[in-house]
Formats: C-alpha cells, structure tokens, sequence
C-alpha cells in the first residue's frame, strides 16, 4: 500500500501527526513520530526573517526539501508550492514535476479553492499528488490570521471549496484557522482527511511549524502550544560552554588532540 492511500485511509480511524521540517536533523527526528512531514514555506519566517511567505523561492524550497528527504524513511512527504510558481497549469506542471524530480517528495501542497481548481485538476492528470490549502492563506498578500468560517457566506465558500478540491482529486487538505463549527462541517462533507492548524480537534490530524512546537520560534499566534521551550535549553548550554572557556575547564585533554 503507498503512503498516499495510507493517509487517506486514516481518516475517521486515527489521528494523522504533521509536522514541518527544513533539515535532515530534524526530520529524521520526526520521521519516528509523524505521518507527514512538510516542508513548508513558512521556512521565510521562520529561517529568513521574511515578512511573508511571497518571498520564499522555488530554489529554497527545494535546497531545503533535499535536506529533509536525507532524514525521512517512514513518512510521507509533502513540500509547499511557493508563491507565484502555479499562476497558470504550464507554469504550475512545470515547478511541480522540478519540485518532485529534484527531492524525491511524493506530494506538493497548493493554496486556494475554486480559483485554483484547474489547476489542481492539470497537476493531478499528471500523475502528481496534491494536498490542499483553505482557510488562511499566508500566501495572499492581503491574508490576516483571523480565523475563517464564522460568518455563514465563509463556511458555506469553505465548504463548497474542499468539495471542489476533493472531486479532482487531492488526498487531503489542511484547514489553517478555519472556525471549529466550520471545520468540523468540512471535515464530515468530505472523504478525504482535514489537517487542521488553529482548526480545533474535530479535524482528522493536526499539523504545526515544528520551531513553534518546541519553542525555538517566538510566535503570538494563538494556536500554538509549546511543548517545550528548547530556546531555554540552548541558552543554558552556550552560558555553560562560555564559562567553561572563561575558566580554562575547556577544552581540557580529553577534548583535545
């Protein structure tokens, strides 16, 4: 069985664990843990100091996707379309099947509903395996983190979009910040899994930025939860590290040639 119908097989069983990775370090750190690894394109933030995804490059993400798939064994890997590489289905094959030659990943992800359908469809026709993107966008420039489907004309726009994205064939779709009412309703409209960030519980898996998780990452945004806070423990080790030089304990003979 591919790891494609083993994901979508999940859904309503268990929970499907997604998380991001830039680096085989960490991925083959999660690649134990996890379903699905993503290299998102939130690396812009969260490596560059980028103002927004928009300005994450096709070449970033495939320098950094190769790094990741040296980590992963297990898990299925999925890696962002970045902004501005799939605004028609030419351009949008083309960046896709460079993307999957050059790091081996067995999925990409694109954002939007019906605006994107088409091009969706193209990608899929072709033999390349796509997850969805609805609720927040961080790609569109206007985008805010507020959450999407309070209002009756959202849900009912999110609702008809993941039935869209689920007709021509995507294998799942992540719901970033997406109401809970709301994502509960697409999650049951539909026979593919949700993977919510910010979307509650009622989704079929949950994925979050992996620096976000373990602290690394200073985010305000409300759907974070850190489960550790690996800033503190860095810190205490280079205030270890320079006082052991400070006082000549380092390096001693052990450490030395």
């Amino acid at each position: 069985m591919n790891k494609i119908k083993k994901i979508i097989l999940k859904k309503n069983k268990t929970k499907i664990i997604c998380l991001t990775a830039y680096s085989k370090n960490i991925s083959s750190i999660l690649d134990k843990y996890t379903d699905i690894i993503l290299v998102g394109d939130s690396l812009g933030s969260v490596l560059y100091n980028f103002k927004s995804t928009r300005q994450v490059n096709i070449s970033n993400m495939i320098d950094h996707a190769k790094s990741v798939r040296d980590g992963v064994k297990k898990s299925l890997m999925v890696v962002d379309m970045p902004y501005d590489t799939y605004k028609n289905k030419l351009d949008a094959l083309k960046n896709a099947k460079k993307i999957v030659k050059e790091t081996k990943c067995e999925a990409i992800k694109l954002e939007g509903g019906k605006k994107i359908v088409k091009i969706v469809k193209h990608l899929i026709n072709n033999k390349i395996n796509v997850m969805g993107h609805l609720g927040v966008l961080p790609q569109n420039k206007k985008e805010n983190f507020k959450s999407k489907g309070k209002l009756p004309s959202e849900k009912n726009k999110l609702i008809r979009d993941a039935k869209l994205l689920e007709k021509v064939g995507v294998f799942s779709i992540v719901l970033e910040c997406v109401h809970l009412k709301t994502a509960k309703e697409i999650t049951k409209a539909i026979n593919i899994p949700t993977i919510g960030i910010g979307s509650s519980l009622h989704c079929d898996g949950q994925v979050l930025v992996t620096d976000d998780l373990i602290g690394l990452n200073k985010s305000g945004s409300k759907f974070v939860k850190k489960f550790i806070n690996l800033r503190k423990n860095i810190e205490h080790g280079i205030k270890k590290f320079r006082e052991e030089v400070l006082n000549k304990k380092y390096p001693s003979k052990k450490y030395s040639y």
